[in-house]
């Protein structure tokens, strides 16, 4: 059986994800191996198929680490016992936060997501799906008691805001003028004042 963890204690799987997320950024899922994965993370091939099955299987956990943590968050704000406009906006500026914090996984989400099997693509799409319908809920739960304006509809709303949100990897960069939470801040605040009544 494979080493669970290294000299400094990091499990093996995460520094398989790490080394694959650095490489399928810089590189491309295409045009990194699984060789070239094994070398970086410091194991073998026996140690990378112990824990993934795949470069596929590396792949859909790159998306699935992301969504989960996203949804995990969202869910706490929209359970605070808050208004809902202190929700939405928590929630709001959170995955602008959680996006720029993963930017190399959102890079590859977006360029790599068509390399998955038909099976996980559909399975990175209901999570999407769902981490969606509950931000959507939101809106919705504030048009409905008069918090939120309706002439948006809730969905376009939700495009409008997540538009913003799936391209900061192409132009974010951590070193610019803008610190995370100052972005996610404006970002928030357009997409309040695009709902106020």
């Amino acid at each position: 059986m494979p080493r669970i963890t290294d000299g400094d204690g990091t499990p093996v799987p995460q520094r398989l994800l790490a080394a694959a997320t650095r490489l399928f950024a810089e590189r491309g899922y295409d045009r990194t191996s699984v060789q070239e994965i094994v070398e970086a993370a410091g194991v073998t091939k026996g140690a990378l198929y112990h824990y993934f099955g795949s470069k596929d299987d590396l792949l859909h956990e790159v998306y699935a680490r992301v969504l989960r943590v996203q949804q995990e968050r969202l869910d706490a704000f929209a359970d605070a016992d808050e208004p809902v406009e202190k929700r939405l906006r928590g929630a709001a500026a959170d995955v602008v936060v959680t996006t720029i914090e993963n930017l190399d996984d959102a890079s590859i989400f977006f360029r790599s997501m068509h390399h998955l099997s038909p099976e996980k693509n559909k399975q990175v799409r209901a999570e999407r799906r769902r981490y969606h319908e509950r931000f959507r809920a939101l809106i919705e739960e504030g048009q409905r008691t008069g918090v939120f304006s309706t002439a948006t509809p809730a969905d376009l709303v939700v495009d409008y805001h997540f538009g913003s949100v799936h391209h900061l990897s192409t132009w974010y960069r951590p070193d610019g003028p803008m610190a995370p939470q100052e972005l996610a801040d404006h970002l928030a605040d357009l997409l309040l004042r695009a709902l106020r009544p």
